[in-house]
Formats: C-alpha cells, structure tokens, sequence
C-alpha cells in the first residue's frame, strides 16, 4: 500500500511536469524517496522471512539505487545515501543467510568500517554458522574486544541488537560443544530480556538454558536461582 502511494504521487508529479505546471503541494514529514525506500526495504524483509530470496535481492536492488527519483534536495541525497548503506547490510546478511560462506571475510571487513552494525551483523554470522555448521571462532574473537568496550548496553533499540547476539552465540557455544560458555551467553540474554520487557525473549532463554541444565556447573545453577528470584521481586 505504501509503494502505490508513493508511485501514484510520483506518477502525478510527472504527469504535472510534461504539462509544464507545478504539481500541488504534498505535506509530509519525510521526502518521497524515504517513503519509496521504505516500501522496498519492508517489502525485501518481507520475503526474505518466508525465505523467497529472489524477490528479496530484488527489492534490495530497488532501494540500493534511488538517485533516479527527480527534485532531490539535500535532504532527499542523504535519503538515497542511507538507503544505499542499507541496501549493502542486507546484501550481504540474505546472502551469507544462505550459505555463501566465502563473503564471511568480505562482510567482516565491512562491519570494522561501520561500528554501528557490529551486532546486527555479528546476529546475522552466528545465526547462519549454528545453521550451516560453519566454525567461525577466529571471526568472533575479531569482536570480542570491540563489543566488550563498545558501551552499547543503553536504549531498546540496543539492547535488543546485544540480546540478539547474545542468544545466537549461545546457540553456537552449544553447537560447538562449549555449554558452560553457553550458559554464560543466556545469562546476558535473560537480563537482557527482563530489561526490554519481552517475555517471549525470557521464555526462549529459560527454556535454551533448561536443555543445558546437566551440563551447567554448580556455581551457574545457583546464579541462574539467584537471577530469578532478583526478577521476580522486581516484577512483584
């Protein structure tokens, strides 16, 4: 629905324009290209969910070039500008997402030129390594340092990057047969969780770390009681 607004506005603008008169005024927060990016951008989420990675790069190649779209201002640039960035994250996350495990490196290199999609990013590799089986310790431990001193832990929007990562790197821990580091992932995601006030979050967790209880120390079980108790008295 978004994208036939957009391309009905766009339609009239030209229409108005072969006509030599000025189109009417259109108030909206955002330039028309943002709204055009947008469509695109949720529509190519959309499909790559359901796991339609055609129609995915498709949109991508849509909103990774929206410099054709006329009357952009400065405004309207940094639009195109953003979208492109986008467009080149998502590239690389459908298609590592699907197994070409030779752009690990590249996607790598990106992520240390761009801090701010150090966790989607590092999201996106552990979750395609717990699904394809590959070992990725080397390309972790590039970030370990990086996430650790990067001070990130502050707002949702974070915070549901770290709770990501935290939980996909618990399911790679398991997989690779370290479960006692596991547990120390779904620790950060548990509180992680109860911070964000997502429960699914919480359940998901518990029930990760509940299939790794006999492997657990001692020394984590009582922690994950005393984790508990602590949450339950804050929500009572």
């Amino acid at each position: 629905m978004l994208y036939q607004c957009v391309q009905s506005i766009h339609e009239e603008r030209q229409e108005y324009q072969t006509k030599g008169v000025p189109a009417p005024h259109i108030h909206t927060e955002h330039p028309l290209v943002y709204y055009y990016g947008c469509s695109q951008l949720m529509r190519g989420m959309a499909h790559q969910k359901m796991g339609q990675v055609d129609q995915a790069r498709a949109c991508i190649d849509q909103y990774a070039e929206l410099g054709w779209m006329e009357d952009l201002d400065e405004v309207g640039m940094q639009a195109v500008q953003e979208f492109r960035h986008k467009a080149q994250v998502n590239r690389y996350a459908l298609e590592i997402e699907t197994g070409q495990v030779e752009l690990l490196e590249e996607f790598v290199n990106f992520l240390l030129e761009h801090p701010e999609e150090w966790l989607v990013g590092l999201k996106v590799i552990t979750e395609a390594a717990v699904r394809h089986r590959w070992q990725i310790d080397r390309l972790l431990q590039v970030f370990e340092d990086l996430i650790q001193g990067d001070g990130r832990e502050n707002g949702s929007s974070n915070n549901d990057d770290m709770y990501y990562h935290c939980y996909q790197r618990a399911l790679y821990e398991q997989w690779m047969g370290r479960p006692q580091v596991a547990v120390e992932f779904i620790f950060q995601a548990i509180r992680l969780a109860d911070k964000l006030g997502m429960d699914r979050y919480f359940i998901r967790c518990t029930a990760l770390l509940e299939s790794l209880r006999e492997e657990a120390t001692a020394e984590q079980i009582g922690r994950y009681r005393v984790m508990l108790e602590g949450i339950g008295q804050e929500r009572i």
